[in-house]
């Protein structure tokens, strides 16, 4: 269904979550009053959507998309004797560019491609420079994503709207005190979900929070690592380093019955829980006032999954008579799992 102003669009996801995000990406243009089409094939770890919608399809607006792009040209049968003539071939006129990322599909075949990828990008930025088609101060960046050694998709990304990351991950190192690797998902939720005035606003040094489901203390040390007063809610054990930092407040209790004493800063919640249920009860939670701000993870289903999250986002919006802004993203440390940031 491709006009003369078609856009084509590329976008990033996690390997085995192509369906999701296709369905995602449709169904934003579809609500719109737009056709579109996506296409796909399980386990690339990207999809592609012809559309004449002049709709914002920004990286931080959808769940599944880690990286959001406008697709300029497809090579799908480069000579690997020459690759850069027809690339370049195929920019015509476009550029100049702030900057030039050759990356793959977070697929098993990355780690092989990685060579080829760092040499060629070595060589095009060269190319770039010497035809003048590299500026700092503009906001457009290439991006040239690696199938194969003969298959490059050819893409450009607005940098405002763009995930600021190569192939939308953040690379984040485990702290060696954190007592899960479960840590890593909530500090990426706090850098993907909030910007840095929200960052700096609302996780400051002696705020409170309520970690529900926190054994052994994952999602607890990155509060705890920001000076922030914490009741862990789990029945299992806490890590003992936690508890000696004099921040933490421990109760055996049940996750979906606890309430704290007075309203919370934060509730953070990665139970492992239907879907569903844990949607109502963060909506409780924000609705009664026993917290201002909840960060939590939905565990989803197998099949359906798309369904299932259109389902919790109703559920979690019930009982508000004002919009709630609720974030949600799937992060490259969760599996499958979403992320929500929901606030009144």
């Amino acid at each position: 269904m491709k006009g003369p102003d078609s856009l084509e669009r590329l976008f990033y996801c996690r390997a085995g979550f192509e369906p999701e995000l296709a369905q995602e990406v449709q169904h934003v243009a579809a609500d719109a009053g737009f056709s579109a089409v996506a296409k796909t094939d399980r386990d690339t770890a990207i999809v592609r959507l012809a559309t004449d919608a002049p709709l914002d399809f920004s990286v931080r607006r959808l769940i599944f998309a880690r990286q959001s792009l406008t697709l300029v040209a497809a090579l799908p049968k480069l000579d690997p004797k020459d690759r850069l003539t027809p690339l370049l071939d195929a920019l015509g006129d476009r550029g100049p560019w702030c900057d030039v990322w050759v990356e793959t599909p977070d697929t098993g075949g990355a780690d092989a491609l990685a060579p080829l990828v760092r040499s060629f990008e070595t060589v095009l930025v060269a190319a770039l420079k010497k035809r003048q088609l590299l500026d700092k101060n503009g906001n457009t960046r290439l991006h040239v994503c690696v199938r194969s050694g003969t298959d490059f998709l050819i893409a450009e990304a607005d940098t405002r709207t763009a995930s600021p990351w190569r192939g939308g991950i953040p690379r984040l190192k485990f702290p060696r005190e954190a007592p899960s690797r479960s840590t890593l998902k909530l500090e990426e939720a706090f850098l993907v979900l909030l910007d840095e005035r929200e960052r700096e606003a609302w996780l400051k040094p002696g705020m409170t929070a309520v970690d529900l489901g926190a054994s052994p203390g994952g999602w607890t040390y990155q509060l705890v690592r920001r000076s922030m007063r914490v009741v862990a809610v789990d029945n299992g054990p806490m890590d003992e380093r936690l508890m000696q930092s004099g921040l933490v407040d421990h109760r055996r209790a049940d996750g979906f019955r606890f309430r704290p004493a007075k309203p919370v800063d934060w509730v953070v919640c990665d139970m492992v829980e239907q879907p569903i249920r844990v949607a109502a009860l963060m909506r409780d939670w924000l609705a009664e006032g026993a917290a201002r701000r909840a960060l939590f993870n939905l565990k989803l289903p197998m099949k359906k999954r798309w369904l299932e999250v259109q389902r919790s986002l109703v559920t979690l919006s019930q009982a508000f008579d004002e919009t709630l802004n609720i974030r949600a993203k799937q992060l490259y440390h969760d599996r499958e799992e979403i992320t929500l940031l929901a606030t009144r």
